[in-house]
């Protein structure tokens, strides 16, 4: 049985990715780290200093400020780490990468294994559209999401441009710009309104026709699954970073 340390486990997605946890055999939640305890079926404590009981990895789905600390105690205890968290800056992604020298990360922009796969299938378009087609990724979320654009429209748009060699310069904000739009780039625009858990659409726009590939989240309990099943591939593999790719053989 593999014994987890749940981070943010008092959060809505902790919930899920305990309930998860507990409908499968082969991990536990032993502990969880968060501010409040809303009578979690495990010890909740306040900061990693404060922890008392043994763990064979840590899953996070908490906040970008609890990293420092986070990193400090996996490094300590040489504890896997699967990082579920979005919206670091690079030089917070600088600091995951360095981590995993030492022990092994699981890091992605998002868990459910539907969205890596159009991550994949849209890496495989734009290798046989070429530049023939403009690129457009629109992705839409609940009114509560305060980072855009979201980290998985960022991780969509990393996967086309790495067919292009990262030539491709990525339009936030085309208002700004009065011109006819440029081949060298990919338009990346946010929607947010009521309880879309999570909805990315990657648009390849030709001469007389448009080839789309769609992925629409209709419960976060995907994100917690592919969470519980990240930690059981990670559990045991030697240091290094560890994504989607990795797990599913996507490449």
């Amino acid at each position: 049985m593999i014994r987890a340390i749940l981070c943010g486990a008092s959060g809505k997605m902790g919930g899920f990715v305990a309930s998860a946890a507990e409908n499968d055999s082969e991990i536990s939640i032993v502990a969880g780290v968060d501010k409040v305890n809303n009578g979690e079926k495990f010890p909740v404590f306040s900061s990693f200093s404060d922890i008392n009981v043994d763990a064979d990895i840590i899953i996070d789905f908490s906040n970008v400020a609890l990293l420092d600390s986070m990193l400090d105690y996996a490094l300590s205890q040489n504890i896997p780490l699967v990082i579920a968290t979005t919206g670091y800056t690079e030089e917070q992604t600088g600091k995951i990468k360095k981590a995993s020298e030492k022990i092994p990360v699981f890091f992605t922009f998002n868990m459910s294994v539907g969205v890596n796969l159009i991550a994949a299938l849209a890496k495989k378009a734009a290798s046989i559209l070429g530049d023939g087609f403009d690129i457009e990724i629109i992705e839409q979320h609940h009114n509560q999401k305060i980072d855009a654009p979201s980290g998985t429209a960022i991780m969509l748009a990393n996967a086309v441009n790495s067919v292009f060699g990262d030539s491709l310069n990525y339009e936030y904000d085309r208002h700004s710009v009065r011109r006819k739009r440029p081949k060298n780039e990919i338009g990346i625009h946010s929607v947010r309104g009521g309880t879309i858990v999570g909805k990315h659409d990657v648009i390849f726009a030709g001469h007389d026709e448009v080839i789309t590939i769609s992925h629409e989240a209709q419960s976060k309990e995907v994100f917690a699954v592919g969470a519980v099943r990240a930690a059981k591939f990670l559990y045991g593999k030697k240091a290094g970073l560890y994504d989607m790719n990795s797990m599913m053989s996507f490449e």
